[in-house]
């Protein structure tokens, strides 16, 4: 099985809300590592995300030891850089083997053409943020970000990531969804699958000979996708575990 998750935000909520979801994302690297070939994260796994050169963000020590206990099962982990959380800086690759990428990613699984994104900048409402994706990526400006104490930054982090949320609460997206544009035209030129989140709005939707997906989130529901090879499915979190 190939599974995919996005927008879980750890990190967002108050103590108790956090503390299930990282125990529930405990609970699903458990459960994966039955029958996982490769577990995909298409961004936005953590609200904010900066790591320093002896410092990391200790609210989700839980988090990043169930990662590094299902590497060391050898599943790969391929992890997709979101909107939240681009302050990667060599932690992830270096301590837990997982190879993180900054930009969409085209991949073969099981003779299917995948295109994965985490789909900033793919709705006709993102195009501006495309601009400052640039200036909030530029490896000059991180650099300068991490001379600051980490906890100062991080809190400028959070207060960052909370404000662009509800800048993104108040958009009025129309019925004609850019990121649906975006997946049919990647569908017309041969990908059999396109998989994004970011929305936050799960779905599967049928778009000529080729299928688009998004993962939804954890912060409403929370939501998966898998792929056995043959089928693509949305399973709710939750139920997936108790089955």
């Amino acid at each position: 099985m190939y599974y995919f998750i996005s927008d879980l935000h750890l990190g967002v909520a108050d103590k108790n809300t956090e503390l299930y979801k990282q125990n529930l994302f405990v609970k699903l690297l458990r459960r994966l590592e039955n029958d996982a070939k490769t577990l995909f994260i298409l961004g936005d796994l953590f609200d904010y995300w900066f790591d320093y050169k002896h410092v990391i963000p200790k609210e989700f020590f839980r988090v990043l030891t169930s990662l590094y206990e299902f590497r060391i099962k050898g599943i790969p982990v391929i992890y997709l850089m979101g909107n939240h959380d681009f302050g990667h800086n060599g932690f992830f690759e270096n301590e837990l083997n997982i190879n993180v990428i900054k930009d969409d990613l085209e991949i073969e699984l099981e003779g299917k053409k995948f295109y994965l994104s985490h789909g900033d900048g793919k709705t006709i409402f993102d195009r501006p943020y495309l601009f400052l994706r640039g200036i909030l990526r530029n490896p000059i400006l991180l650099w300068l970000y991490r001379k600051l104490h980490p906890d100062f930054a991080i809190n400028l982090a959070v207060a960052s990531s909370q404000k662009s949320r509800n800048h993104s609460e108040k958009k009025k997206f129309s019925e004609i969804e850019g990121m649906d544009d975006f997946a049919k035209e990647k569908i017309q030129q041969g990908f059999d699958y396109v998989i994004m989140g970011h929305r936050h709005i799960a779905k599967i939707l049928q778009i000529n000979n080729g299928t688009y997906v998004n993962i939804g989130d954890w912060i409403k529901k929370p939501t998966m996708v898998h792929f056995d090879g043959n089928e693509i499915k949305l399973l709710y979190v939750e139920q997936f575990l108790e089955s």
